[in-house]
């Protein structure tokens, strides 16, 4: 195994870990962050173990709270490419658009998924989507205020800080918050899943 992969291992553990393929296309992301990143402010985690911990080992956290089966998934303000492209390499069978309404970005998402075909890029604000166009929206280092407005699913994975997750939970208003499960290998990030208030699927 690679030093990307064994790290992989390492944080997750066997149970959570890709498969040797699934493995491969994560590092080869990983590398191409790498190199986009020297003329485009994509992250500032760079170093091999920090970005597989936080980038790459909360993107798959994430992915494997996700419902069994096929979804249709938005990662809104995806960046880098967070969580969703872990996401749509370890969910094959789940259909993620990255929505990212920087132009130079979104033109890193389409290069870095050439090989993923349950992976689009939507390079519009979020708010230009359909309402009720996903099953789940999801999101890291986005506020969850502007997540929450945008409606486009029923139900919601958000990667938030702890101090986040307190604020979420005393003014999130017409969402009801599922569950709130801490990161095991970062104590200052927890995974908060939810669902709209009024029950009406969209």
């Amino acid at each position: 195994m690679s030093d990307f992969t064994t790290l992989l291992v390492e944080e997750l553990g066997p149970e959570l870990a890709p498969s040797y393929e699934q493995g491969s296309l994560l590092e080869g992301h990983y590398q191409a962050l790498l190199k986009w990143n020297r003329v485009l402010n994509l992250t500032r985690i760079t170093e091999l173990r920090w970005a597989v911990r936080r980038h790459y080992g909360e993107s798959l956290f994430l992915g494997s709270h996700l419902p069994p089966g096929p979804l249709r998934v938005a990662d809104i303000g995806s960046g880098g490419g967070f969580p969703g492209i872990p996401v749509a390499i370890v969910r094959p069978e789940v259909e993620v658009t990255l929505v990212e309404s920087h132009q130079r970005k979104a033109v890193f998402l389409r290069e870095s998924t050439r090989r993923l075909p349950n992976v689009r890029v939507a390079s519009v604000r979020s708010e230009a989507l359909h309402e009720g166009s996903f099953d789940w929206m999801v999101s890291r280092a986005v506020r969850w205020e502007d997540v929450l407005a945008l409606r486009l699913a029923a139900n919601v994975g958000l990667l938030l800080s702890n101090s986040d997750v307190e604020g979420l939970k005393s003014r999130a208003r017409g969402w009801v918050v599922e569950k709130i499960q801490s990161v095991p290998w970062n104590a200052q990030s927890s995974l908060v899943t939810a669902t709209l208030a009024d029950g009406s699927g969209i």
